[in-house]
């Protein structure tokens, strides 16, 4: 098989890979524009870990090209330093400095010395995780723990409040886990976010959707309660199952407020095996903080009126197609994945197992509690109804 030569990809070509890659589009079909196979528009977007490179510029405060033109005129016709700086509105010292840099008076050229500057210019600046080791360490032992980089930086910002020295961005996080070539993060500590991709992926890849039937007499979530709506009362649940290999699955519920979250066993996914061990669990906790469960459009939920009358707990359904309106459980389910990878077999969990990797969850800071935990909230509520 002859094989095709190499093809070196222009600035424009560049951009149309990260326009297409930021769009969410694959490398396959990214590399069909091109007429080539995947691997080679992966080369080009893991040189820095799916991240797109900033785009370089002059500094307004450089020499600029006609500048330099203006210099190398005025060095042949014999002007001294103060007369052409003064003619450029510069300090003497930037001309001295810009003919010392590239040869003196006698080889001074404008277009060269242009692009000496240019190319002097292509340095990676420090990032401020390679500046405070201590700082980076304090960050890979929160990674470790599966925290995200968003509640690693909102935490550091609340517990070093007013130092500025261990302020750090949870997007400078992200940037020195994906691209090595700053040194601050180890590569290893990627297998420790939320999702261990290689290579950051645009939000638009990929788009869960709802295929679930019908669940008969199933009540609105437009009927749900206004304090359920807007999380101005505790104890409004939103809960969904999710799988593991060989048929095996656990129930994920999470309350609206607080961001509380309790999972349970459950050995099978047919209705009756889910709403009894739902039945179960919500007695472990008082009426006042539990009043309402919000569900997909799952048949495991299609005996929900049996959960209804042994609990007195309203089950309300999210509109077909339409699983982000319980966003909180949706968002849940994606940090449990840290924990509970897909195609591991949960049925080898035990309650007991469920109940730590819980309380886990529940002792991370959450953006949305401005970096509070769910716990704390939690059990400030459980307080008030002491």
């Amino acid at each position: 098989m002859k094989q095709r030569p190499r093809i070196y990809y222009n600035e424009s070509q560049k951009a149309l890979m990260w326009d297409r890659w930021k769009q969410g589009d694959s490398l396959q079909t990214i590399a069909q524009l091109f007429d080539r196979n995947h691997s080679a528009v992966q080369r080009i977007l893991a040189e820095t870990g799916g991240i797109r490179p900033a785009s370089r510029c002059r500094s307004p405060r450089a020499l600029t090209l006609a500048e330099r033109e203006e210099i190398s005129r005025h060095v042949l016709a014999g002007q001294s330093i103060r007369w052409i700086a003064a003619r450029l509105c510069r300090s003497p010292s930037t001309v001295s400095r810009e003919l010392k840099r590239n040869g003196g008076k006698e080889v001074y050229r404008a277009n060269q010395a242009d692009q000496h500057a240019w190319d002097r210019a292509r340095r990676p600046k420090d990032c401020k995780l390679t500046e405070n080791p201590m700082l980076a360490n304090l960050v890979a032992g929160k990674l470790q723990m599966q925290w995200s980089p968003e509640q690693i930086a909102g935490w550091l910002k609340r517990l070093f409040s007013g130092r500025r020295e261990y302020s750090v961005s949870h997007e400078t996080i992200y940037r020195s886990l994906y691209i090595q070539a700053r040194g601050a993060l180890k590569k290893e500590l990627l297998e420790h976010l939320r999702r261990t991709r290689v290579m950051r992926r645009s939000r638009h890849h990929t788009q869960k959707t709802d295929n679930h039937g019908r669940i008969s007499d199933a009540v609105s979530i437009s009927e749900r309660p206004a304090s359920a709506r807007d999380r101005a009362v505790p104890g409004h649940w939103e809960g969904d199952l999710i799988f593991g290999s060989h048929n095996s699955q656990i129930a994920t519920l999470v309350e609206r407020q607080t961001r509380y979250v309790m999972l349970v066993k459950v050995d099978g996914k047919d209705t009756e095996t889910v709403v009894s061990a739902l039945i179960d669990n919500a007695r472990r906790l008082p009426q006042e903080l539990y009043k309402s469960l919000t569900w997909d459009r799952g048949k495991e939920m299609a005996g929900h009126k049996r959960f209804t009358l042994a609990t007195d707990i309203q089950v309300y359904f999210c509109d077909p197609r339409n699983p982000w309106q319980r966003g909180s459980n949706e968002n849940t389910n994606g940090l449990l994945r840290q924990y509970l990878p897909k195609g591991l077999d949960l049925s080898a969990y035990t309650q007991d197992n469920l109940d730590e990797i819980a309380r886990r969850l529940n002792e991370r800071p959450r953006k949305t509690l401005l970096y509070e935990t769910p716990a704390q909230r939690f059990e400030s509520c459980v307080a008030m109804i002491s």
